[in-house]
Formats: C-alpha cells, sequence, structure tokens
C-alpha cells in the first residue's frame, strides 16, 4: 500500500479530527480518566501508527525490485 494520497479521496472538514480528539478527550475525562492516562493513551497510538507505516514500507520494499 502506497503512503501517497488516493486520486479519489475524500474530502474531509479540517476541523473533523480536532472534533474527534476533543470528543475522545472529553470522553475519558468523563471517564474517569487523568491527564497521564490520556498521555499514555496518545502514546500508545502514536505507536500503532508508527508500527503501521513501517510495516507498509517494509512491504512496498519487498514489492519493488531489486537495484
Amino acid at each position: 500500500m502506497a503512503l501517497t494520497p488516493d486520486p479519489v479521496q475524500i474530502t474531509r472538514d479540517p476541523r473533523a479530527l480536532k472534533i474527534v480528539a476533543k470528543s475522545i478527550y472529553r470522553e475519558l475525562v468523563d471517564g474517569g480518566f487523568g491527564d497521564q492516562d490520556v498521555m499514555a493513551l496518545a502514546g500508545e497510538l502514536l505507536s500503532l501508527v508508527a508500527s503501521g507505516v513501517r510495516s507498509r514500507r517494509e512491504d512496498e520494499g519487498e514489492e519493488s525490485p531489486s537495484s
């Protein structure tokens, strides 16, 4: 899977991710999670994203012909 954007990309409201993030944060706080917990969650999300990106790059490397 390529990391470049799909030419037929869905148009998103630029505020969408900020709104989702704020909603998740409020839900966590309302659920009794503290700042440390929210930071730990953010770290785990970043780790998952980094792992996914790394995996896709490795897969692309296997598909490309050797130079």
